[in-house]
């Protein structure tokens, strides 16, 4: 019956326990709440990780799908290739992953937690840097680590000695604040380590940079190739590009004034090691170059991995080879192209594809595909290779086609690549013309009087990779400071001290200290032997061997929580 009625009382009061609930009203959030609670949300630190988290996740795609800045025409050939797939990924931005809208937006949503997270947290310490060390515990024998000291009859008083332990703790970078206590005496309060905070609040301002000037480089940066032949120049404008890759933000008037032109082309290779004979060792490539469109002519040497700057915009030299130089008439007898070629290096003999069209040849367009050799060799089975990169014996070997080239349908095509699908063939090796073989100085007549190619001779081209990123120096800047910033707010301890004075019973002064890490610390126990080691320095005190009696109660002492001697050895 008992039992019972403990449970009635019990069923009792959870039912009014939840009548209670029930009763309470949940006030509402209005419009100005509820913006206040999403901005807490947002610039928490928690949200914060999250979004980088998910920045990077975001990332991934832009690495598994080609994109349009890098190469619009892999991408236009993956929509062919996939249409229903490349369809439904390109509706989500999935090649234009780091200008597309959800990219911008976790990009944008991370810059303003970080802001809203540091800008508080700076205030904060700012705050805490003006403000007094915390006050002196009553019990210093509880901190973690504990001293006491008596000093001799002739040391300082109670005062001049926590005075003295102020000016100690100073030169150890202490900040200092001398307080009276309630006995009579007096105790100094002092903390360091401050900058470790500073160094994490920077580390976060250093990633707000980087993001800021990485923002800033996508908006305003552009980068283009371009490939010169020996003799040629190029002009910074838009239409003297290979290709060219702008910023989200650029525009054609942000290109900086200036010129260039390849006066020559040095190449060295190794002649002397077995193992590596005609291997490359150096590259140089002379230019002359003009800064703006009134500046002095200066030279320049372009090494591999040695770009060099000028108008803001840096060149670098990434590829080299052959140009051979041509001349092609057609059935009339016309010049229908003439100049150098350039050629596809295919391997590290300088084995260079040649791809040659000539749309305004009459009465049949023509086209030439083959390899150029720097030095050929014709083996047993008839086949040219290539065996040294250097011109030794150069020699061309092509094969010629007439018919549409499909250039006059305006759609662009690969310089590098002939289209022979609405071609005849005129000559192959598997034909009874053969192919066609040319040195120096040769020509050779088409067949079916279609025209001749001549080979007039060599030169040497340059690939460029030029490069303008206004944002990089200020990346580059705010990296320095975060790995900088990261190191002190690891290596920076923050420690409390505390040092309090007062007469003992015998009328002779008792210092005793106190000393506290804010988080892990294990350099602690050392502090505290080298501040004992300068209080025995400054003050005559009474060694603890010396003592006897009521003096051993005024020796040093250990604290009760995980302190012990504190004495030197």
């Amino acid at each position: 019956m008992r039992a019972t009625r403990a449970e009635e009382a019990q069923s009792g009061r959870t039912n009014l326990q939840r009548e209670d609930r029930m009763d309470v009203a949940v006030p509402a959030l209005g419009f100005k709440e509820s913006l206040r609670f999403a901005w807490r949300q947002l610039t928490s630190m928690r949200t914060a990780l999250m979004l980088l988290l998910l920045l990077a996740v975001a990332a991934v795609p832009g690495s598994l799908f080609p994109q349009r800045p890098a190469g619009p025409e892999i991408v236009n050939q993956y929509l062919e290739d996939n249409p229903v797939q490349g369809e439904w990924l390109d509706r989500f931005q999935m090649f234009d992953v780091y200008s597309s809208v959800w990219f911008s937006a976790i990009y944008i949503l991370l810059f303003v937690s970080l802001i809203g997270c540091v800008v508080p947290r700076a205030a904060k310490h700012a705050k805490d840097l003006r403000s007094a060390p915390p006050r002196t515990p009553r019990r210093l024998s509880r901190l973690p680590e504990y001293g006491k000291v008596v000093l001799e009859s002739t040391g300082p008083s109670p005062r001049d000695a926590v005075a003295q332990a102020a000016r100690i703790l100073k030169k150890r970078g202490y900040r200092t604040d001398i307080r009276e206590e309630p006995d009579g005496g007096a105790s100094v309060g002092a903390e360091r380590g401050y900058v470790r905070e500073i160094g994490n609040i920077f580390f976060h301002l250093s990633l707000i940079g980087v993001l800021a000037f990485m923002a800033i480089g996508g908006l305003l940066s552009y980068s283009g190739q371009k490939i010169i032949v020996e003799g040629e120049g190029f002009a910074n404008t838009l239409v003297a590009y290979d290709s060219f890759t702008p910023g989200s933000a650029f525009s054609e008037d942000r290109l900086e004034p200036f010129s260039m032109t390849l006066d020559g082309f040095e190449a060295v290779f190794d002649r002397e090691s077995e193992t590596h004979y005609g291997q490359p060792l150096d590259f140089t490539a002379h230019m002359t170059v003009q800064e703006g469109t009134g500046g002095e002519a200066t030279q320049q040497d372009l090494k591999v991995n040695h770009p060099f700057d000028i108008g803001g915009t840096r060149v670098y030299l990434v590829g080299n080879g052959y140009a051979p130089e041509v001349t092609v008439r057609d059935g009339n007898g016309d010049i229908a192209f003439q100049g150098p070629v350039v050629a596809q290096v295919q391997d590290q003999l300088y084995t260079s594809l040649m791809v040659i069209k000539a749309p305004d040849a009459q009465p049949e367009q023509l086209g030439f595909v083959g390899f150029f050799l720097p030095t050929a060799y014709t083996g047993e089975d008839g086949v040219a290779v290539s065996i040294d990169p250097e011109l030794y014996e150069p020699e061309l070997n092509l094969n010629s086609y007439y018919g549409d080239l499909g250039l006059d349908d305006g759609e662009p095509q690969n310089v590098y690549v002939l289209d022979t699908d609405n071609l005849t063939e005129l000559n192959n090796r598997d034909l009874e013309s053969g192919g066609i073989t040319l040195s120096p100085g040769e020509s050779y007549d088409l067949p079916e009087g279609k025209g001749s190619i001549s080979f007039d001779g060599v030169q040497r081209y340059v690939g460029l990779d030029i490069h303008h990123d206004p944002g990089k120096w200020g990346v580059g800047f705010f990296a320095v400071l975060a790995l900088v910033s990261l190191g002190v707010s690891l290596f920076v301890r923050r420690r409390r001290v505390w040092v309090r004075s007062a007469t003992g019973p015998d009328g002779s002064t008792m210092v005793e200290y106190g000393l506290l890490a804010r988080g892990e610390d294990f350099g602690l126990r050392e502090e505290n032997v080298s501040l004992r080691r300068q209080f025995e320095k400054t003050w005559p005190v009474v060694a603890p061997e010396d003592d006897s009696g009521d003096r051993q109660t005024a020796s040093s002492t250990a604290g009760t929580t995980g302190a012990t001697e504190n004495r030197p050895e």
